[in-house]
């Protein structure tokens, strides 16, 4: 890919020649690797490298047209700017997009680290060395179905006609591993692990090995729950899991189209219990995908959403801050139309807890750590959710693997029945969160 100057430059030269006088480009390329394997042997092994540009324009008259490009040379964006301007005759007349204010205000200094790529046949050794480990691990595992070994190199851009020049260049690594057990007489159980890094070097191949052995051997020994309301402790990727499906809550733009759990009066008020806190953070130095400039260029940041139970913040765009007279807060994405969600989640205690629970004492207690089915569970209008999940009966330490078993609710009553949250966090590629413990939650079972 040209550079970003050699872009801006091409992208002005053009806009000249067409008459345009109001334009950004935002853009990515991705180099990505990625290999599978099947009982030793490589089951796939797939090199991609693609681009995506967007190209918006701004016409006399104010209205918007959008094209995508994956040509950044001087014709391929002549080309994306002149059917930009023309589709702009024929943009929406009400809440048109605009430049974000702080498109050209300093972005955060990270430090970033971007490792070479690994050769594939490293890639290939790697997993099938870990599918082999699985595999020698117990004799109920009989195959490591869902297996993965990815790294990418991820750069992007973005700039406009006001002076903007924006760039991001990161890399990652990352390696999944989901078992599948055979026993006579046995229903097949199965789990799994995944592990993200900026490097094949740095990837934790055998924390990820040892998690993925752990939790199949655990799910051996199984048995039905009996229906009712229990104490349930969330792993830190089930609540990440349920907070992205109800993220309504804190989006502006859901809010302004009425798609959300919140109104625009919600700011203020109390939501979860005062232990509860939770922030969006692009730049957490735990986020191996960080971020400086969402897709307007808006600088990204540490926003508080939750701060001891009350909802503080909104995620936003240029154009919702402009219509909720606020500022942008980084958490834009364009393209045809212009949506907001959020980066990386960090979940914490707003002050030490003063309970006393915990897995090694607590009794009948149930451990969730992944639940399933979102796209069909959860009705995020209406906030309830009914979820199959994989998880344990613990009773003082000792955990036993539920069967078959959801768990359901109100997502507005969980937050306020939240009794306890440990203070060691876990790092999933989504945020960062502790184990969260909430009382009295439905759980359905067999038994």
């Amino acid at each position: 890919m040209p550079t970003i100057q050699d872009i801006a430059t091409a992208a002005e030269k053009a806009a000249k020649t067409l008459g345009i006088s109001k334009y950004d480009v935002y853009g990515s390329a991705v180099d990505e690797t990625s290999v599978q394997v099947d009982k030793g042997e490589p089951k796939q092994v797939k090199a991609s490298q693609r681009s995506s540009v967007i190209v918006r324009v701004w016409n006399d008259e104010g209205l918007l047209g959008v094209t995508t490009t994956t040509d950044v040379d001087g014709a391929g964006l002549k080309l994306a700017l002149e059917t930009a301007q023309e589709a702009s005759a024929f943009g929406a007349k009400e809440h048109i997009p605009d430049f974000s204010p702080e498109a050209t205000a300093p972005l955060a200094e990270v430090m970033v680290e971007k490792v070479p790529a690994a050769p594939v046949p490293a890639l290939v050794e790697t997993l099938v060395a870990a599918e082999a480990a699985l595999l020698a691990a117990h004799p109920a595992i009989a195959a490591v179905p869902y297996n993965g070994l990815a790294q990418r190199q991820v750069d992007k851009f973005y700039l406009n006609s006001a002076g903007a020049l924006r760039q991001d260049s990161r890399s990652y690594a990352s390696i999944y591993l989901y078992t599948k057990t055979e026993q006579e007489g046995r229903k097949p159980r199965s789990a799994g692990a995944m592990r993200v890094q900026p490097g094949l070097n740095s990837l934790d191949v055998q924390g990820c090995l040892q998690e993925a052995q752990e939790k199949t051997i655990s799910h051996l020994d199984y048995r039905g729950i009996e229906s009712g309301k229990y104490l349930v402790v969330f792993s830190a990727e089930a609540f990440l899991s349920l907070l992205d499906a109800f993220s309504n809550l804190f989006n502006a733009q859901s809010i302004l189209d009425n798609r959300s759990l919140s109104t625009v009066e919600s700011l203020g008020t109390a939501i979860a219990v005062p232990l509860l806190s939770v922030y969006d953070d692009a730049l957490h130095p735990d986020n191996i995908s960080i971020e400086t400039f969402d897709g307007e260029g808006t600088p990204t940041r540490r926003l508080p959403i939750i701060e001891a139970g009350v909802l503080t913040h909104f995620l936003h765009s240029a154009g919702t801050a402009k219509r909720l007279n606020t500022q942008p807060t980084g958490h834009a994405s364009i393209g045809a139309k212009v949506s907001v969600g959020p980066s990386f989640y960090h979940v914490l205690a707003a002050q030490p807890s003063t309970s006393s629970l915990s897995l090694e004492t607590a009794e009948n207690v149930v451990y969730i750590d992944d639940v399933q089915a979102l796209h069909a569970g959860v009705n995020a209008l209406q906030g309830s959710f009914s979820l199959p999940f994989d998880g344990w009966l613990v009773n003082q330490g000792e955990k036993v693997s539920i069967e078959s078993a959801t768990v359901a609710g109100d997502f507005r009553d969980l937050l306020k029945s939240i009794v306890h949250i440990e203070a060691e966090p876990e790092i999933t590629p989504g945020g960062v969160c502790p184990r969260i413990w909430v009382e009295a939650l439905s759980i359905t079972g067999e038994g």
